[in-house]
């Protein structure tokens, strides 16, 4: 029995909310004492590069379109890429700093993904109201973490990292395969499941 896309969004938004939580509480201790235990410098890139590898899964068995695939697919390597960066970063085998921008262009690229693929309008169903706004807050949002990477030691920027994850992982909670948004239901979506 294959579930409902939504239950898939909701596992995603809590990977995406403990990714959000790791990197508040870093932000708010400070690099310094959040390094003290050198296992939790790995924590945040862990995650992101292994919900990149669930991606794939996702993209194998859940999608319905050759657009829903690639979509899922870039979604996969960019969470991967930015991951295994910052890995290499914290692990010492990266020295560049410059290796920092893949977070945000990783972002960016997520976020076009989420635009591209969604072909009906905004206020179609709640589905699709939510992929819109997921994906310019992504894309508006790359810039936080661009920042992060030109200033790593601004708490603005880094709390601001860490807040883009929790809005994401708060919207992904909304979603809903059939839903109406604000009242309003395209004719054409078909009849709520619930």
């Amino acid at each position: 029995m294959e579930p409902h896309s939504e239950m898939v969004h909701w596992f995603f938004a809590t990977g995406f909310l403990f990714l959000g939580l790791i990197l508040l509480s870093r932000a708010i201790v400070g690099e310094q004492v959040w390094g003290q235990r050198r296992w939790r410098l790995y924590l945040w890139p862990s995650i992101a590069f292994g919900l990149g590898i669930l991606m794939w899964p996702v993209m194998t068995f859940f999608t319905n379109s050759a657009i829903h695939m690639i979509a899922h697919g870039a979604w996969a390597q960019a969470l991967m890429i930015a991951g295994a960066a910052e890995l290499g970063l914290v692990h010492g085998k990266l020295h560049s700093r410059w290796w920092r921008l893949a977070t945000p262009v990783g972002i960016l690229v997520s976020g076009v993904a989420f635009l591209v693929h969604e072909q009906n309008t905004w206020y179609f169903a709640r589905a699709a109201f939510l992929h819109h706004l997921i994906g310019w807050t992504l894309v508006f949002g790359s810039l936080v973490p661009l920042g992060r990477a030109l200033r790593p030691r601004s708490a603005m920027f880094q709390s601001g990292f860490a807040l883009l994850f929790v809005a994401l992982a708060v919207m992904l909670y909304c979603d809903r395969d059939l839903a109406p948004v604000f009242g309003h239901l395209s004719p054409l979506a078909g009849v709520p499941h619930r």
